[in-house]
């Protein structure tokens, strides 16, 4: 296509309203129809000239039970390309996050339902990697004389809880005053950084206080390691096989497959973070076999400083762009807007 002149007017128009014919009808497209809509203002002749131009270019197909046409991957991409250049705007997400206060968690499975509810196609949402969040509170507590647990709550809302087993008895006031010095030093640090580690080292500490200070590290320090992955949330399994063509439904089994293992699939959602920028992937352009039957629309959500996760629809080739263009683009914004306050707070 590279060495081809670009598409005339009419030759974009043609290309255009094939593509929304077939999205809204599943019916193939023929030029006797695009003629008698008023669509095209040109001969039958002229247009069947033209569907055949576009054939060539690889943009359409021509199935053999039809006169019609239908988009090829590269026909649903220029189609596609064309409405990210126009001004779609993002859809109003009739999602109330306000309930999940802090807990982005919570926010982030509410945006995959709804999302999925609002379009009918497969939702998937990425939460922050846990190394960008905020430690808010610290808890020490003895549970025994040789036996401490350590809860740990971030700006996210996640809490997470430590075991440790001492090689010496300690008392209750010793335990106190580690977890004071902790909230004193830790607050509003960001996890996986140098300023944790930096923040533990204090000189002044007894050497009761820094030998309990140093047994309980890890409940910081490999916090990040031991949830260094990001979670996914998915909503609407079910609302991908009813949208896909029966000849596509066997590779359903695949998709449910990567969503199980979703390292692979967690990895493809991260190339594609770029700010609150639209990105699609269409047919065989998903570098996975198993997704080479749908199509993706993912928008990244985050802080104006750096991006967080990212908002994506799966649905058929077929699936109508316009929509889910507009919807990603009004759950990345509200899950933006949601938290910058969470990690404002």
């Amino acid at each position: 296509m590279s060495s081809r002149p670009p598409l005339s007017d009419r030759q974009a128009l043609i290309l255009h309203q094939v593509v929304a014919g077939y999205i809204a009808t599943g019916h193939p497209v023929g030029s006797k129809a695009l003629v008698e809509a008023g669509a095209v203002d040109a001969s039958p002749s002229t247009v069947r000239y033209e569907l055949a131009e576009l054939e060539a270019r690889g943009l359409l197909g021509h199935p053999h039970t039809s006169a019609g046409r239908v988009p090829t991957d590269a026909g649903y991409r220029l189609y596609a390309d064309g409405l990210l250049r126009s001004p779609l705007g993002s859809a109003e997400l009739a999602v109330d996050l306000s309930s999940a206060r802090t807990e982005v968690d919570s926010a982030l499975r509410t945006t995959a339902d709804m999302l999925s509810q609002m379009t009918s196609l497969l939702a998937l949402v990425t939460a922050p990697p846990v190394e960008t969040a905020e430690i808010r509170h610290v808890e020490v507590l003895l549970l025994q004389p040789e036996l401490l647990m350590v809860v740990v709550i971030t700006s996210t809302g996640d809490v997470t809880k430590r075991l440790f087993s001492l090689e010496a008895a300690v008392d209750r006031r010793l335990a106190d005053s580690v977890g004071i010095f902790l909230n004193e030093r830790l607050r509003g640090v960001r996890l996986g950084t140098r300023a944790l580690t930096s923040a533990l080292e204090e000189p002044d500490l007894s050497q009761a206080e820094a030998a309990l200070v140093e047994a309980i590290v890890p409940a910081f320090t490999q916090l990040e390691r031991s949830r260094g992955e990001q979670t996914l949330y998915v909503g609407g399994v079910s609302r991908l096989a009813d949208e896909l063509a029966p000849g596509d439904l066997a590779r359903v089994n695949d998709m449910i497959e990567v969503l199980e293992e979703r390292m692979m699939l967690l990895e493809l959602l991260r190339g594609v973070l770029d700010g609150n920028r639209v990105s699609l992937r269409i047919g065989a352009e998903n570098p996975l076999p198993a997704l080479q039957a749908v199509s993706l629309v993912t928008a990244g959500y985050g802080l104006a400083t750096r991006p967080l996760g990212t908002v994506t629809l799966v649905g058929p080739t077929r699936m109508d762009y316009a929509v889910a263009i507009r919807a990603v683009r009004g759950a990345a914004a509200a899950l933006s807007s949601f938290v910058g306050d969470v990690y404002d707070a």
